[in-house]
């Protein structure tokens, strides 16, 4: 069935192109150069709007920080006071467990703690559980 004009095929013409290496380059490049300017910004931003913690400054590792620390956790979950973003906001569960982890503190260590370290954990987890009835029952 062929009638032997095979001569007029279309000829395929193969265009290379030859400089796509250097377009990739160019690209990574400035990739390269975006992805460098990005931390620098983002760095400078976070300056701007929250403190830097400087690690070479940490409050020593005391049996009271972290009888405060619990305790400034409880308060803001309480909302007595705002969290690092400046929101009061309630979550009494959260507020509970905090205090409750006083409460281990309290059972796990009874007699191995000085007179004021027993009397500051007390001291703190009374009045956390205080703070926590009078606004779960402003709540009921």
């Amino acid at each position: 069935m062929s009638d032997g004009n095979e001569s007029e095929k279309p000829q395929i013409e193969v265009v290379g192109d030859d400089d796509w290496k250097d377009r990739v380059k160019a690209e990574d490049a400035k990739r390269d150069a975006e992805m460098q300017q990005e931390p620098a910004a983002s760095e400078a931003a976070a300056s701007d709007d929250e403190p830097k913690l400087d690690l070479n400054n940490l409050p020593p590792a005391t049996f009271s920080m972290l009888v405060q620390m619990f305790s400034t956790q409880a308060m803001v979950a309480l909302g007595v006071i705002p969290d690092p973003t400046g929101n009061q906001k309630q979550q009494l569960p959260l507020a509970k467990h905090f205090i409750d982890l006083l409460g281990v503190l309290e059972e796990k260590c009874k007699g191995n703690l000085t007179d004021d370290e027993a009397e500051l954990l007390k001291q703190s987890a009374h009045e956390l559980r205080m703070a926590y009835m009078q606004l779960s029952s402003n709540i009921a």
